[in-house]
């Protein structure tokens, strides 16, 4: 595992008390969901549409999210594929008032592009 996020910085958000358990650590579907929303920005942008996610390939949470930690997400294309688009999503935790940065989690997510109708399209050539 490196020490620095792969991909691109595709979202920052702020780790909120609303989104914490009672012990302070944040739910790992608030994190799940940042990623999701992550993968689904970077690869419209790529599909030049509207996407959906289509599957999430193995997830095991290596660290907790804390609350007021910035949640870091980065996201690399791995494939892109008739209809879909595989990408590497890594979330990482800069820690509240602190420099350090650190893993939390990371997937394959699967995003398919839709047309107007809801059918999968094409996902158009580069360029």
């Amino acid at each position: 595992m490196s020490d620095q996020p792969r991909g691109q910085l595709t979202l920052r958000t702020l780790a909120m008390p609303g989104d914490a358990n009672a012990a302070g650590d944040i739910f790992g579907g608030w994190v799940m969901a940042q990623m999701d929303l992550a993968s689904g920005m970077r690869a419209a942008e790529r599909a030049k549409g509207r996407v959906v996610t289509a599957a999430v390939k193995e997830m095991a949470f290596a660290k907790p999210v804390k609350i007021g930690d910035t949640l870091e997400i980065s996201t690399e294309i791995l494939k892109i594929g008739r209809t879909s688009i595989t990408l590497y999503v890594e979330a990482w935790a800069k820690r509240y008032l602190s420099d350090l940065r650190e893993r939390v989690t990371h997937a394959e997510i699967v995003m398919v592009a839709m047309d107007k109708d809801g059918k999968p399209t094409p996902v158009p050539a580069e360029g």
